[in-house]
């Protein structure tokens, strides 16, 4: 007698779980993910991963043993606490919190005590503890400037927090702005609560805030009740000028909380961020406590703690550089500085000013970090992505994903952080007919 095959398992409905995954903000993320995949050959502008300089798979065991003896000798700790610190979980804070410390004092002048530093598995999981603790009520509301990196929206989204996007400028988010915006929310009867910000050339667009905007934000910051989130992973990346003091560093009111990582600075894989909360927290029996502290509960109950391992790792480089970041990272600062000069030559030898006017693009130039932006007169999106990979060869990023009001549709955002000079020199080649043929076939 035949058997009657056994019932397919239910299916889950995307409707029955949670509405987040069905946010465009985390489609567009697999998608250029999917396309990479399926298009190994193409030229990649699309993905902002830091170089691998000269890493080599020894290095890790080096760094591992600075750490230790530093614990060993400069610390004076027994071969027991040693094997403790690096075998078992660890503190949920972190603990190489008071090289963290070190570091930013030496690199950017944030003067904090070790203990204001949670040290989280990458900067990601920093934007979802300090959401998570800031974000009480359904009227609390996130401001970003818009266009914004889509790891900060999309954990807004995950964790059900209402996001009010602040147009940008070219200078980055104008402060005035910043102000309307909160005053906007407050008559929507909204509770503006932060204001998410990557003061130095921003992912997506790589525009920089002025000194004197810093300044102004930082008042109205204080004038308004909000705190600022600083998210600063390309600061040490300048191409022109000089290096800017991040928002943290002028802080003279605890506005600010610091988000940092070390992924571009030190070892993208050792996943190792921290945020910089120093911000009083007073309890109903008016025990005070650091807001470190109340985003150690949450993180207690999400990733546990950090890996101490990977905390060794990247404390070994710490001890290694003297706890100063920006010297040891000068090589990758010039490496950048060619690539992005080599990315905007190759753009304007390719559209030299007459022939981009006649066809209606443009472009930002950037005085540092990994990104750029360029217009054209075509709609930048998926479809269109999608051609310039498989015909053309060449990937890029649509920025209509990084806005929340539906701008940046016929945009496209380049990264020069990972192809070496040649590759990009070849690459611009291929964009460029890419661009030219796509721009025919519009007007034709």
């Amino acid at each position: 007698m035949t058997q009657a095959a056994p019932p397919l398992p239910q299916a889950l409905p995307l409707a029955g779980l949670h509405a987040s995954l069905s946010d465009p903000v985390l489609d567009a993320m697999n998608f250029l993910n999917e396309v990479v995949g399926r298009f190994p050959d193409a030229i990649s502008f699309a993905p902002g991963r830091p170089t691998e300089g000269d890493f080599e798979p020894e290095d890790l065991a080096r760094h591992l043993q600075t750490y230790t003896t530093y614990l060993e000798k400069t610390l004076g700790w027994s071969r027991d606490r040693v094997r403790t610190q690096l075998f078992q979980y660890g503190r949920t804070n972190g603990v190489i919190h008071e090289l963290i410390a070190r570091t930013v004092a030496n690199d950017e002048g944030i003067q904090v005590p070790p203990e204001a530093i949670v040290v989280t598995t990458g900067c990601q999981e920093a934007m979802l503890l300090v959401l998570r603790a800031l974000f009480a009520g359904p009227e609390d509301t996130l401001l970003v400037s818009s266009p914004c990196y889509v790891g900060i929206t999309g954990v807004a989204r995950l964790l059900g927090i209402r996001v009010r996007p602040v147009p940008e400028g070219p200078a980055g988010p104008d402060p005035e702005a910043v102000l309307a915006a909160v005053r906007a929310a407050r008559a929507a009867g909204e509770r503006p609560r932060a204001f998410y910000v990557v003061p130095d050339f921003a992912n997506p667009s790589g525009a920089s805030m002025s000194v004197a905007a810093r300044g102004r934000l930082l008042d109205l910051a204080a004038q308004e009740d909000l705190l600022v989130l600083e998210d600063d992973p390309y600061g040490f990346f300048v191409r022109t000028g000089s290096a800017r003091p991040t928002l943290k560093a002028l802080d003279r009111g605890r506005r600010v909380v610091h988000l940092g990582s070390f992924a571009k600075t030190a070892l993208p894989g050792a996943r190792v961020g921290y945020a910089i909360a120093d911000q009083e927290v007073v309890g109903p029996d008016g025990r005070r406590t650091l807001l470190a502290d109340e985003l150690s509960k949450i993180k207690s109950m999400t990733t546990v703690n950090t890996s101490a391992v990977s905390q060794a790792v990247v404390g070994g480089i710490l001890v290694e550089h003297d706890c100063r970041l920006r010297e040891a990272n000068s090589a990758a600062v010039a490496y950048y500085r060619t690539n992005m000069d080599t990315l905007l030559g190759e753009l304007e030898r390719h559209f030299p000013a007459a022939r981009r006017a006649g066809l209606g693009i443009s472009w930002n130039r950037p005085d540092g970090g990994f990104f750029l932006v360029v217009d054209v007169p075509f709609a930048a999106d998926h479809q269109a992505l999608e051609l310039s990979a498989r015909a053309f060869g060449v990937l890029w990023t649509p920025m209509s994903d990084f806005h929340l009001d539906g701008g940046g549709t016929h945009q496209l955002r380049l990264s020069c952080s990972s192809q070496s000079p040649e590759v990009i020199v070849e690459g611009i080649a291929r964009l460029a007919a890419f661009i030219t043929a796509q721009i025919s076939d519009t007007t034709a």
